[in-house]
């Protein structure tokens, strides 16, 4: 009954809280869209058999998923590490009540594990296993292949929540994931080892046999107790800021950006800001992750003909900072905003700061994204075209929208799954900017060729650095417009 009357309480402070109704129209947005991947996940559930059994000629079906598992397990902890927000709990109101401090935490870890999210991938998982791991051996191997699955997602959600309280997911932490991934990938393609190998025989073993399970449930098990233990040693707040003390407080210097005057301190204060808070950190994670984004394009043959789509890629990851952050370029100072008009800072200044940082960050991933000219010079071209406009055109677009954005944010909280601050509005600034492109280059390639629709795009970029000023004096007459009801909509979320 405690766990019943505790998740009772949360849903009744989430659907009471003042921020629901308002996001209400996005959060259906967002629900058509999960409708929309549930179905295509769902679909591919169906076809996974006969894809599968194309792709080798003496495995089966629930053998090479079986080999893939320990990927799916690395990736999603991975992802979770970087992107799954720590659940939180208002501990006080409870532990002045007779319940034990045991309950509240074991409430605390499983609470989690209710959300539908983490079972998505089962809708691809159960029509697999009852159109093909049924067929090739029986209906309890099904339901051992499925529980498995089940116990993987349950896995990834507990040592993933251990490892971001223990060790935290600050760059550092980014960087050791990241070198381990690659590590294995690199052991993995000199063939020291084979993981996949060593997958299809462990969960071979886990699914075919009965006692198979007592493999991930004593796993799962491992990963629950050694959260316990961790709250068993920092139950309360003050126990989690013990390290702080007698420690200095330390800042990031950019002390190279004040020979640029206003300019690179504004350029320094958000570069700070980005830096040091949860919202702000997840986009350059989320951004890392997505510079992978060509892989699933480039290294495949049915879209090397699909020359709109192909841009559209090369535009989305070598402006993919730029994008994130863009969008809400003024939103991320919502919380001084008022403070911040108030300062004798040009308006002009303050947007040319901004222009100034997109332009470095679509710098920044044009050159981590230099590794995909391997793949020919056509993609050279794409990424070169796709570069300059985004500097622009692209950019001046982003400043100009972003001025409809007036829900304040909360940089306090992470990226992944938490849509505060984000509206209709966020949806419709983006479509316009990363389709219309893609468009045309699809048009123009087709009634005459790829090098006229690169050509074109690219004189629009080199037109928009040419006249740079005229478009700063546009987004500077837009904001001017919007100020007041900007100011208005960030003070609505204090």
């Amino acid at each position: 009954m405690l766990i019943k009357d505790l998740l009772s309480h949360e849903w009744k402070k989430s659907i009471r809280a003042k921020g629901f109704y308002k996001n209400l129209a996005v959060n259906i947005l967002l629900g058509f869209v999960g409708l929309y991947f549930a179905t295509i996940l769902l679909l591919l559930g169906f076809k996974l058999d006969e894809i599968l059994e194309k792709a080798h000629k003496t495995l089966n079906p629930m053998e090479l998923f079986n080999g893939a598992m320990l990927y799916i397990l690395l990736i999603g902890l991975a992802f979770r590490f970087f992107m799954q927000q720590l659940n939180t709990f208002n501990l006080p109101p409870y532990q002045v009540l007779p319940i034990k401090r045991s309950s509240l935490i074991n409430f605390l870890l499983l609470k989690p594990l209710f959300s539908p999210v983490n079972y998505i991938l089962l809708l691809m998982v159960i029509p697999f296993a009852v159109q093909s791991v049924v067929g090739y051996y029986s209906a309890a191997v099904a339901v051992r292949f499925v529980l498995s699955f089940v116990l993987l997602v349950w896995f990834n959600s507990f040592t993933a929540a251990f490892l971001k309280r223990k060790y935290g997911s600050g760059l550092f932490s980014f960087l050791i994931v990241i070198a381990v991934l690659a590590c294995i990938a690199a052991l993995e393609y000199f063939k020291v080892f084979s993981l996949f190998d060593m997958s299809r025989a462990l969960y071979g073993f886990i699914v075919l046999k009965t006692i198979g399970l007592l493999l991930p449930l004593s796993a799962v098990a491992l990963a629950f107790f050694l959260n316990k233990w961790f709250f068993a040693q920092n139950y309360y707040p003050e126990r989690f800021n013990v390290k702080l003390k007698g420690d200095k407080v330390r800042t990031t210097q950019l002390s190279f950006l004040n020979r640029f005057g206003i300019i690179g301190e504004l350029i320094s204060v958000e570069i700070k800001l980005i830096l040091r808070h949860k919202r702000t950190k997840s986009i350059l994670y989320m951004s890392g992750f997505f510079l992978l984004y060509g892989l699933m394009f480039y290294t495949q043959p049915v879209y090397a003909k699909s020359n709109g789509m192909l841009f559209f890629v090369a535009m989305f990851i070598t402006g993919l900072l730029m994008f994130m952050y863009g969008q809400w370029t003024i939103s991320w100072d919502s919380s001084h905003f008022d403070s911040l008009m108030t300062r004798n800072i040009p308006i002009r200044t303050y947007l040319n700061a901004n222009y100034y940082l997109l332009v470095a960050f679509n710098l920044i991933c044009f050159v981590l994204t230099t590794p995909y000219f391997y793949f020919g010079m056509k993609i050279v071209y794409m990424h070169v075209a796709a570069f300059i406009f985004n500097i622009g055109v692209n950019v001046f677009l982003l400043l100009f929208l972003a001025t409809f954005n007036t829900k304040r944010i909360d940089l306090s909280k992470a990226q992944v799954m938490n849509y505060q601050g984000t509206t209709f509005k966020s949806f419709l600034i983006v479509l316009p900017i990363m389709f219309i492109p893609m468009i045309i280059v699809a048009a123009l390639s087709a009634l005459t060729s790829m090098t006229v629709a690169l050509w074109t795009l690219t004189f629009l970029g080199i037109a928009g650095i040419v006249f740079r000023k005229y478009l700063i004096t546009v987004c500077v007459n837009q904001f001017n417009r919007r100020k007041y009801k900007l100011a208005e909509g960030f003070r609505e979320g204090e």
